[in-house]
């Protein structure tokens, strides 16, 4: 698979930013809105897709590597399994709002219904899904653009 012209590049390099801030706020939103951590991941997932596409997958291989994929992944996986295990850890303390009403960090500002912080710890549960899901779902799109390659014969 090879890059394409140079209007899908600049469309692409305008559009991407476009995408992965959307993503990341379905990701840092999902506790207060539809979404979440899946949700959010597969839209990144999907842009930088866009980026294979109109790059070309030797391109985008020069850039990503499967292996920092597959460690992005395990980070994200290791993250959701340390906020469980102190969630068993220290219990209910650990799940419950304590962003809130923490005065040091937010202040007034997280005194609010509809802020990022009212949830306790399920946005960066969020997070840790969203980073496993947008490695996992790119590392599938880059070995199957990988595979067309070699079939090609490229």
């Amino acid at each position: 698979m090879s890059g394409m012209s140079r209007i899908v590049k600049t469309v692409t390099n305008i559009t991407f930013p476009l995408v992965l801030i959307y993503g990341l706020y379905v990701i840092a939103h999902g506790h207060l809105t539809p979404g979440g951590g899946f949700q959010g991941g597969a839209v990144v997932a999907s842009g930088l897709a866009m980026i294979l596409v109109a790059y070309g997958s030797v391109w985008t291989m020069g850039k990503i590597n499967e292996k920092h994929l597959s460690a992005l992944e395990s980070v994200g996986a290791l993250g959701f399994i340390g906020l469980a295990f102190l969630g068993l850890i220290f219990g209910t303390w650990f799940f419950n709002n304590y962003l809130v009403g923490d005065e040091f960090l937010f202040g007034e500002i997280g005194k609010g219904l509809a802020n990022i912080n009212t949830a306790g710890v399920i946005p960066l549960m969020n997070f840790a899904v969203g980073l496993k899901v947008i490695a996992g779902l790119f590392a599938i799109v880059l070995v199957m653009a990988y595979a067309t390659r070699l079939k090609e014969g490229k």
